[in-house]
């Protein structure tokens, strides 16, 4: 089931090479879609909003914005077996990104006083997808750190929401619910519409409509990232029981039929136990039809000859659970899906090289400070004017000058 490509024989450096690429989503095909929608919501709002959604998703919300004692009863109406697990994961989830908080700082240097404010944005929206499944999980996953950073407004936007999402929405500090989904609700947050206030940040994963949509509003509002299509590496020895390399595989398989199960191994004794321990688990499994399209179209195993040459090709992969990283035998990809407690919206795609999982950072705004007594500016005039006039800005000099000491 797995494409296996061994170190040093033909294709293994080239498929290295491409799937390190593999963040090279090309969103061309549905950006002119987007746009339009981006257009269309910008101009008619809540309007827009409705037809969309009833295009897309054959139903048409009675309001956009839920009221927040209707959808707090629905909340209260789950089973609480269900509400007490997403409790359990909420404060776990909550006790691990409190480690995050920034205090800022201050210092004084001869005279010169600097520092660092951090402040939270006043408003964020977070997406939860609808589709093949639901995620409560990815609600308390990016409205908990929300929450944490102090930000007093946080929109859910979701497509028709089930009451196990509006349970989670309660618990992680939601204040409003969005029911809506997909390009129009990331425009409806962004731009503002009749019944939905602008939101400053949107963070959370979603299908290629979303993603094009985060993208073509940057600079609107700020974003977490542009997420694709889940994926896992799995780094094993020869130790390492190929069942468990297999369930963990399956875990991220069956997301969706474009998710990345990715493994490097020490062996082709270990690559061909786990490509059989796949087909195993693949004939019980409920979501049997998408986890083997994954692994059929995205599989891929690496024999390695030691452990030097794995971790180069974990590195090129930079695959999205190797930015939250999974150590030893007894640590599931799942126990970081619900309550280990660092978020699971992940950078994809590669973006491991360069981004970072979600958390309390993403949601303030850092200010520099910085104040002269007059002593310090007097002391500095000759390096800041000189500065000033070798870059041909004489304005910037005299507003040094002026500041001199007489």
């Amino acid at each position: 089931m797995l494409t296996i490509y061994e170190q040093g024989q033909p294709g293994y450096e080239d498929t290295l090479a491409s799937l390190s690429r593999r963040g090279d989503e090309d969103l061309a095909r549905v950006e002119p879609d987007v746009r339009a929608i981006l257009d269309a919501v910008r101009e008619r709002g809540d309007e827009a909003v409705l037809e969309y959604t009833e295009r897309f998703d054959r139903r048409r919300p009675p309001s956009l914005v839920l009221n927040r004692d209707a959808w707090l009863k629905e909340a209260r109406a789950v089973d609480p077996a269900i509400r007490e697990a997403l409790a359990a994961a909420g404060e776990r989830i909550r006790r691990f990104h409190e480690h995050q908080r920034d205090p800022g700082f201050r210092y004084e240097e001869d005279g010169v006083e600097l520092g660092q404010r951090v402040k939270p944005v006043a408003a964020a929206a977070v997406y939860a997808p609808g589709g093949k499944a639901r995620y409560p999980s990815t609600v308390l996953m990016t409205a908990i750190p929300a929450t944490v950073a102090g930000v007093e407004r946080i929109v859910l936007i979701t497509p028709n929401p089930t009451p196990e999402i509006l349970a989670a929405a309660e618990i992680a500090g939601v204040t409003e619910v969005v029911d809506a989904g997909g390009a129009q609700a990331i425009a409806a947050v962004a731009y503002g519409t009749e019944s939905i206030l602008r939101v400053d940040k949107v963070v959370g994963p979603g299908n290629i409509y979303v993603a094009c949509a985060k993208r073509l509003v940057f600079g609107v509002v700020d974003i977490d990232s542009i997420a694709g299509p889940s994926e896992i590496l799995v780094v094993a020895d020869d130790d390492a029981d190929p069942e468990i390399v297999a369930a963990d595989l399956l875990s991220q398989a069956e997301h969706d039929e474009a998710a990345y199960p990715l493994c490097v191994v020490l062996s082709r004794a270990q690559a061909d136990a786990v490509d059989a321990a796949l087909e195993r688990q693949l004939a019980s499994l409920p979501r049997k039809a998408i986890a083997e399209q994954s692994v059929r179209d995205n599989g891929y195993c690496f024999i390695v000859n030691d452990l030097e040459e794995a971790g180069r090709a974990a590195t090129a992969l930079a695959a999205e659970h190797l930015s939250a990283i999974f150590l030893g035998y007894h640590t599931p990809e799942a126990a970081g899906d619900y309550a280990a407690g660092p978020s699971h919206v992940l950078p994809t795609g590669g973006a491991v090289r360069f981004a970072s999982p979600l958390g309390v950072y993403d949601f303030i705004v850092r200010s520099s400070l910085i104040r002269y007594s007059q002593a310090a500016i007097t002391r500095q005039a000759d390096l800041l004017e000189g500065l000033a006039r070798l870059e041909g800005l004489e304005a910037h000099a005299r507003a040094v000058a002026l500041r001199r000491a007489k």
